[in-house]
């Protein structure tokens, strides 16, 4: 989802209707930079939102989705497309969540490992393997290079701990 282009489309169709940020903000019971980061494609806003959000721009939420009016024939086209981006967005929200529960998991696992005087390296291969397989899955959906070269380095960081673990 081109989160740019999703926010030009709400600002030109708010403004063809004559609203306000404030106004469009009050209607929908956010505030006016919550409308201002949509706007500038900073982010998307919550799904349950689009409904009413349609609503008001006299859109269809296809057409939100997709940042531009569709025409009849491309409507099914374009709702595949958009519920298919719908899941990846999801998937990379969840895989978030869980690149943080790990980190913490990682930071404590190596407060333990220090007053019990044990070496973590098998956790942090696992937490390292975990991350890495996320990193790369990210990649794989959004093809960001900053996700790729994560999981490159946390796929090395699995290598070097599971080799330190073998000597040790």
């Amino acid at each position: 989802m081109n989160q740019e282009k999703i926010g030009k489309f709400i600002s030109e169709r708010r403004k063809d209707k004559k609203i306000t940020q404030a106004q469009l903000a009050e209607k929908l019971g956010v505030s006016t930079n919550a409308v201002s980061k949509w706007e500038r494609g900073l982010c998307l806003m919550d799904m349950s939102l689009l409904k009413p959000l349609s609503e008001i721009l006299e859109v269809s939420v296809n057409e939100i989705l997709s940042g531009e009016k569709i025409d009849s024939e491309d409507i099914e086209k374009k709702s595949e497309e958009n519920i298919v981006k719908l899941t990846e967005l999801i998937n990379l929200k969840t895989m978030r969540y869980g690149i943080i529960g790990m980190a913490i998991f990682f930071i404590i696992l190596v407060i333990i490992s220090l007053f019990k005087e044990t070496s973590p390296a098998a956790l942090v291969s696992m937490l390292c393997a975990y991350n890495s397989v996320t990193f790369l899955s990210r990649y794989k959906i959004g093809r960001d290079k900053i996700d790729l070269i994560s999981g490159i380095l946390f796929f090395i960081a699995v290598i070097c701990n599971t080799f330190s673990f073998v000597i040790s």
